[in-house]
């Protein structure tokens, strides 16, 4: 694979110059609590996002209540897919709203079309199924894991493999593109790239701590993760590395190696396997993988690959005068 950086800014748009329509001399300017010398101010481009975004979520949920009700399984696989997709939806309409409101291109929210699934998903996909991998592999070498028996057999294994890459691609796509799209891009206009991405980072994590058997050590990891994929956009370009990554890692997680993600245990899992709970600074134990003090490790050696393998783009250079004197003209 390639993993050569791609050409254009880090971020599309995000340094490009926005002028106010009253710019121009003579034309008064506007209450400067909605909008700045750029236009309306972040803040309440956010606060449209959202209402359009739930607003959308809330439309999607009166035929969904028909064709999903409640069975008391809210960890089933087609619960998962369904609700996923309607929330990737909700976030990613809205912004295509936006991006009309805004004169913009939509690929600048982080998700270009021209780029769905193509190299850097794959990039992304290899580098989060080496993550896992590599994390229980250690469990495993300290005999703290244990892949047990197969769950199923026959095609029955494909079946559930074909699910669950689905499902665990819907997963990562509403979930990079509500923290690290459209609300990163328009935050970034406001406050700089690297303080929005701390505070939706700080977000991303919280929202996890609301999965039941998530503890603090997993919300940490998940505000570190937050701010590994941040910088893989920054260097990339755009969000389908991270969707790709996010989407290996929690696929590795629920179904090839069967353990708990974010302190849930699914269905459709490949075995029966089996970790040791009472080492969860290894294991994570109730938590899963992120709950070990190595997925951290792993995330440094991913940041690593990232800045290594997609350098920065080198800054502008300032022109420079030529001395000339004592040379001929």
């Amino acid at each position: 694979m390639d993993f050569t950086a791609a050409p254009g800014p880090s971020q599309p748009d995000q340094n490009s110059e926005r002028r106010a329509p009253w710019s121009a001399a003579g034309t008064p300017k506007p209450n400067p609590v909605f909008y700045d010398d750029a236009g309306l101010r972040s803040g309440w481009r956010i606060f449209i996002y959202l209402s359009l975004g739930l607003l959308l979520y809330g439309i999607e949920l009166i035929p969904a209540s028909f064709l999903l009700p409640v069975r008391g399984k809210p960890l089933a696989v087609s619960t998962i897919i369904v609700g996923e997709a309607m929330v990737f939806a909700a976030a990613f309409g809205a912004a295509l709203f936006m991006a009309r409101i805004e004169g913009r291109d939509s690929g600048g929210y982080g998700l270009p079309f021209r780029n769905a699934f193509g190299k850097r998903f794959w990039q992304g996909m290899l580098i989060g199924i080496c993550e896992i991998s590599l994390i229980v592999g250690c469990m495993a070498a300290f005999g703290a894991y244990s892949f047990g028996p197969l769950a199923f057999h026959g095609a029955k294994i494909m079946e559930w493999a074909a699910l669950w890459l689905v499902a665990a691609i819907l997963i990562g796509l509403p979930e990079e593109f509500l923290f690290r799209g459209y609300m990163q891009f328009t935050l970034a206009d406001g406050i700089g790239f690297w303080p929005a991405a701390v505070v939706l980072s700080v977000l991303f994590a919280l929202v996890h701590k609301t999965n039941q058997g998530e503890n603090w050590i997993g919300v940490a990891n998940i505000f570190v993760t937050g701010l590994v994929w941040a910088f893989a956009l920054r260097r990339t370009g755009s969000l389908w590395l991270p969707v790709g990554w996010h989407a290996a890692f929690d696929f590795g997680e629920s179904y090839l190696y069967s353990v708990p993600d974010s302190g849930g245990m699914f269905e459709g899992h490949l075995s029966n396997a089996s970790i040791a709970h009472d080492r969860a600074w290894l294991t994570g134990g109730e938590v899963g993988p992120e709950g070990s003090l190595l997925a951290f490790v792993t995330l440094l050696l991913g940041a690593l690959l990232i800045h290594f393998c997609f350098p920065a783009a080198p800054k502008p250079q300032k022109p420079q005068i030529e001395k000339t004197i004592g040379l001929a003209a």
